[in-house]
């Protein structure tokens, strides 16, 4: 009876470290928030909101490492402020509103933008994308840059692919292909990398690397195109035309903003 109990416990244990692997290998949910403005008065006031209300509220249900990026003042796309929200499993995706909007220190901090009326809105529109992120950067990282916040330049690239299929291809070459590891030896500093799950322009992945300065990313990328792996990973017929569309939006961090 007793081996027989002993060979049951070790099977449980066995169970369990391998439950709890499973669960450590699942990769971070990202809620990435795009605020779109007319005016600068709308900007300012959204800004105000997240950097007093969103942001300390995020932090106080648990949500850390949160994101908040402004265009460079060359970006010709208009007035837009970006918010990066990890969250760690989809419960907290689907949960984290219904937290802050049983936070009345929440609701008093952001009373302006939350309770605005119809024709005073904040902004003029607002785009949500859900990503899931890669299995070779399971969480996100804040970046150990020298360069100061406002000199920092921090890249979103995204990635549109013909079909799904394609876009398939394209996020086993960053993984299998072991793009994401030759982005790190080369020395970039990636945020995360991460494949859309939900948005207004799918089939596609994002990504954002960060530099200390415009001169460093543009050394970095010069050094990528002309690394000889990625020059062979390229040419393999297996990941042609798996990208027909890419966009790179240039972003400053905000004093305020964890990353």
């Amino acid at each position: 009876m007793r081996s027989i109990c002993k060979i049951f416990t070790c099977f449980l244990v066995v169970f369990v470290c391998a439950f709890t692997n499973v669960k450590a290998a699942q990769g971070y949910y990202y809620q990435l928030k795009i605020y779109h403005f007319k005016t600068q008065a709308q900007e300012d006031r959204t800004n105000t909101y997240l950097k007093d209300a969103y942001l300390p509220a995020l932090h106080r249900a648990g949500i850390k490492n949160v994101g908040v990026f402004k265009p460079v003042e060359s970006d010709t796309l208009g007035k837009r402020i970006y918010v990066l929200i990890p969250l760690r499993t989809w419960a907290q995706l689907e949960s984290t509103d219904q937290k802050l909007m049983a936070d009345q220190q929440y609701l008093a901090d952001g009373k302006d933008f939350i309770d605005a009326v119809y024709n005073d809105a904040p902004y003029t529109r607002l785009e949500t994308i859900i990503l899931t992120a890669f299995p070779k950067m399971l969480a996100p990282e804040v970046p150990e840059l020298t360069a100061s916040k406002t000199d920092r330049i921090y890249e979103l690239r995204s990635y549109e692919s013909p079909t799904e299929k394609y876009n398939i291809n394209k996020v086993k070459m960053f993984n299998d292909g072991d793009e994401v590891a030759l982005f790190k030896r080369l020395g970039f500093h990636a945020a995360f990398y991460s494949e859309v799950i939900a948005g207004s322009r799918m089939p596609n992945l994002m990504y954002m690397e960060c530099f200390n300065s415009m001169e460093e990313h543009d050394r970095l990328w010069k050094a990528f195109f002309s690394d000889p792996y990625w020059k062979t990973l390229s040419a393999k017929p297996e990941y042609r035309n798996n990208v027909n569309h890419v966009d790179a939006i240039f972003l400053h961090p905000t004093a305020y903003s964890d990353f």
